[in-house]
């Protein structure tokens, strides 16, 4: 198991059983290899929400709002028209720079992306969140797995999630959820 989502499994127990995604078909659709990280946590979790806040992106869940390749899509649509009006942040400056989305926070807008750099191996990407109704950008040297930690545990430096981290934690999934 990836240390990082061994890390997390030990803060909150998986409830679901392990179901392998098609990573070659669900990379070929978004033309570009995902972290393995990433990968690792939603075969152990599933798509689902953490501590009634942070909904992490699944390329198999049957509701768009919370499928990756869907919401990969939508952003990347969304985020192409409001750069014709709005300056990109510092982080995307590089024309070659590229956001990716990986969760959503509950009732906010607010997504968190991998911030994909030029020469940037996927297991190398990091997280930048976008506050969702404003045009505020938060970058992150981390990867997402070590990161959604840290924001469940209160260990994470950012302006955002200030309901976190809650006095117990838990995973809803999607299959629970969504029936």
């Amino acid at each position: 198991m990836h240390p990082a989502v061994e890390r997390l499994s030990e803060l909150i127990p998986p409830g679901t059983p392990r179901r392998t995604r098609d990573w070659a078909l669900v990379e070929q659709r978004l033309g570009t290899p995902l972290p393995d990280d990433y990968k690792e946590l939603v075969e152990t979790y599933g798509g689902g929400v953490f501590d009634e806040t942070i909904w992490l992106l699944d390329p198999e869940c049957p509701d768009e709002d919370y499928n990756l390749l869907d919401q990969a899509t939508e952003r990347a649509e969304i985020l192409a028209d409001l750069w014709q009006t709005e300056a990109k942040p510092a982080a995307l400056q590089h024309p070659d720079a590229q956001v990716l989305p990986w969760a959503y926070v509950e009732e906010s807008g607010m997504y968190l992306y991998w911030l994909r750099q030029p020469g940037q191996k996927p297991n190398d990407w990091t997280v930048i969140l976008n506050e969702g109704r404003g045009p505020e950008w938060e970058p992150h040297n981390s990867q997402c797995v070590p990161f959604l930690h840290a924001l469940l545990t209160g260990e994470a430096d950012t302006e955002y999630f200030t309901d976190l981290p809650s006095e117990s934690h838990s995973f809803d999934s999607n299959d629970d959820i969504l029936g």
